[in-house]
């Protein structure tokens, strides 16, 4: 009898060692870590992480993920991780969409690199939701620097000129407010494909994190208010200061995004609320997202753990907000580069710091975050405002 309830418990073990999957991302950044972070609580469904990240001991690899290091576009090492892997995704929209889609070791890959391939380049994400009836601002595609100086005209000042691919954080984005700037502004993106995009006037940037889980099952979190310096995120505030009506608008339009991409994961859909109520679509990133990172304590489901449930095919997790939530980046200080001494902050009274373990601080480098969590449900987004400001005021960055 207690020789075949040893098999039967190796048994087991050995059912429960097949279910359990190894989870391959490509990038090992602050996303990558909190994903290896959420991964690490889900040992009954995800045995080991493995990332792809160019920088040795990258964030995630020292949240105890395995680390393969090589550009996030190097087809052999993409090809190596699906080796690895039993299931793959994405912290950054920089892999090699046309190598993923080559492979064919029998790994699952979420998002699909087809979904990736539609995203990855703006005119084709702009074009393929204008296609599915979704609201956007107008766009043309630009092919020449003659191109350019015909198709403003029809825009007017100012305008935005955009690199189609490989560009987050503004860093792909050049507003041209005259003739003059014209000429600098191509020369920018010399030897990148580009659009032009007509500037839309706003009261708001908001955005939804939503989920969609690969049996079609799809979840948004409540809208969220996003405020940008230079074209970085600064700060969002869980929910957002709007009505009613557009809240609904936008969660509907992201619901219907997710509809129509068919991928599977969390995406990040950022949004422009304009002067006259409207709602319109920016841009897609088909991961986990900045403007989500409040979840991690307002929400009963992280849009970490949203994401690994996504992808793994499990029922997607509540996306109540249960507390209002204020999210401040950190960012590296200007001026200053090097080593730090580590950063600390009073964690009391709602108030939770995540550094990303970066060995060292650039000048508007993402270095880490903290929320500041309204635990009473006062409401009160203006008392959350201003003890964010009073704690981003004690942050510094001191050289070692």
């Amino acid at each position: 009898m207690k020789h075949n309830l040893q098999l039967t418990i190796l048994r087991h073990k050995k059912i429960d060692q097949l279910l359990t999957k190894i989870l391959g991302i490509i990038g090992g950044g602050q996303l990558g870590m909190m994903l290896t972070e959420a991964a690490k609580k889900m040992s009954e469904y995800i045995s080991d992480v493995i990332v792809l990240d160019p920088t040795k001991n990258c964030s995630a690899a020292k949240a105890g993920a395995k680390q393969i290091i090589a550009d996030f576009k190097d087809k052999n090492a993409i090809v190596e991780l699906s080796l690895q892997s039993d299931i793959i995704t994405y912290e950054i929209e920089s892999g090699n969409s046309e190598v993923l889609e080559s492979i064919n070791s029998g790994v699952t890959i979420n998002p699909a690199p087809s979904t990736l391939r539609i995203i990855q380049d703006k005119y084709s994400q702009k074009k393929f939701l204008r296609e599915n009836g979704l609201p956007v601002a107008d766009f043309v595609v630009i092919e020449s620097f003659d191109d350019i100086k015909e198709k403003i005209k029809f825009f007017g000042y100012p305008v935005m000129l955009k690199a189609r691919r490989d560009a987050y954080d503004g860093r792909g984005n050049f507003r041209i407010e005259n003739q003059e700037q014209i000429t600098y502004a191509y020369e920018q993106f010399s030897g990148r494909s580009m659009m032009l995009e007509r500037v839309v006037d706003f009261q708001m940037e908001v955005s939804v994190i939503a989920a969609r889980n690969t049996k079609g099952q799809i979840a948004t979190y409540p809208v969220v208010e996003n405020i940008h310096e230079e074209n970085i995120l600064k700060t969002t505030i869980a929910p957002a200061r709007v009505s009613k009506k557009i809240s609904e608008e936008a969660e509907k339009i992201a619901t219907k995004t997710m509809e129509v991409l068919q991928g599977a994961g969390v995406f990040g859909i950022e949004m422009f609320v304009t002067k006259d109520d409207k709602v319109l679509i920016n841009e897609i990133a088909p991961r986990v997202h900045n403007s989500g990172h409040h979840t991690l304590q307002s929400s009963e489901t992280s849009q970490f753990e949203q994401h690994l449930r996504a992808i793994l095919g499990l029922d997607l997790g509540k996306t109540d907000l249960l507390h209002p939530t204020i999210m401040c980046n950190i960012l590296g200080p200007r001026g200053f580069q090097g080593k730090y001494k580590p950063i600390t902050i009073d964690q009391n009274n709602g108030v939770y710091l995540k550094m990303y373990q970066k060995d060292e601080a650039k000048p508007q480098r993402k270095m880490g975050h903290f929320n500041v969590v309204d635990v009473n449900n006062t409401k009160d987004i203006n008392m959350l405002l201003k003890k964010a400001e009073e704690i981003k005021s004690l942050i510094k960055f001191n050289p070692v």
